[in-house]
């Protein structure tokens, strides 16, 4: 019993210990970003949201979707709940704007582009969708990660 509890507290000093050496690791890298920087940042953000909303307005959804990570770990959530992966998300787009009429003319309204930290922003907005058979309105948070020189959305969060 005596063995089992010295091993016990070994396992959390070591547990802690490994976790405080990756908390003092990642602070010692956080880069500064300069204002040019973060301008910059934003200005290639922006670019990508103008890309997906000329590629939604021609009903291009595997356009529109060259903005987001093609990755199994994209997260979409809306409100049909978490969809997981680049392949889910164009499937979701694909069934429920299966044509001109349902995708419409799409506007985003940007609130707010900040700088989370490292290569991660946050975007927060609005949409709309300008549609025959009625309009459509609604909000988003997204998470772009500049991965491979290019800055693509990891997370969206629309309702």
């Amino acid at each position: 019993m005596k063995h089992l509890l010295i091993l016990a507290l070994s396992c959390i000093c070591v547990s802690c210990i490994s976790v405080r050496t990756d908390v003092t690791a990642t602070k010692s890298e956080a880069k500064v970003i300069s204002p040019e920087d973060n301008n910059l940042a934003e200005a290639a953000i922006r670019l990508v949201l103008e890309q997906q909303i000329k590629a939604w307005n021609d009903h291009d959804l595997e356009g529109f979707m060259q903005g987001y990570w093609k990755s199994d770990e994209l997260k979409f959530y809306g409100k049909s709940g978490l969809t997981l992966g680049w392949d889910a998300t164009l499937e979701r787009y694909r069934k429920n704007y299966p044509t001109k009429a349902e995708s419409g003319i799409l506007s985003f309204n940007i609130k707010d582009i900040s700088r989370i930290e490292g290569n991660s922003y946050w975007v927060m907005g609005a949409f709309h969708l300008e549609r025959n058979i009625g309009n459509a309105d609604g909000i988003f948070m997204l998470i772009f990660k500049k991965i491979n020189g290019q800055w693509k959305i990891v997370a969206d969060m629309s309702c």
